[in-house]
């Protein structure tokens, strides 16, 4: 009985070490966090607006900037660099023709919100995401991460601005 005993203290003991061992694995000792997200944030639908966007080009899109309410506090206060807790998203739409619209117009020079192409986050941990200037980086598309080649696009493009990486200006 003692010997069953000792036994199962020590498969239990394994286990623990197992599991505490685990999340480690494939990370090297000192190696950084990921710079990104794997899950959208919650409530993001029910930020305010920040700004809006176009890009043409291979783009051709326009986006609604939402910002979180943190966010919207460093934006009117005109805080740099935006605090942590900062979360910023950009919500990415083709724009199509408003029919209903230019019928009314006679021509065509309404366009509104077709079909959704991506949405993009940005979280400001200057902990967590120290070796990318204090910001995660999220890229969805239909509810799910983009690739990882995809993600590596972020950074270098936010790192040439000189508003805390952030492109978008505050439209009050």
């Amino acid at each position: 009985m003692r010997r069953v005993t000792l036994l199962l203290i020590a498969a239990a003991a394994l286990v623990c070490v197992i599991a505490l061992i685990a999340p480690a694995r494939g990370r090297a000792a000192g190696e950084a966090v990921p710079i990104f997200l794997t899950q959208i944030p919650p409530g993001y639908r029910d930020w305010r607006l920040v700004s809006v966007a176009h890009e043409e080009g291979n783009l051709n899109s326009f986006a609604a900037v939402l910002g979180n309410d943190v966010a919207i506090r460093a934006y009117r206060e005109g805080k740099l660099p935006f605090p942590d807790g900062t979360v910023i998203a950009a919500l990415h739409y083709r724009h199509v023709p408003s029919e209903e619209n230019n019928s009314v117009f006679g021509r065509e020079q309404s366009f509104v919100a077709g079909p959704q192409t991506n949405i993009q986050f940005m979280v400001k941990d200057s902990k967590k995401y120290a070796a990318t200037g204090g910001w995660g980086f999220g890229f969805f598309k239909d509810a799910r991460p983009v690739d990882a080649a995809s993600m590596q696009t972020c950074l270098p493009c936010h790192a040439k601005t000189s508003r805390d990486f952030v492109f978008t200006r505050y439209a009050p």
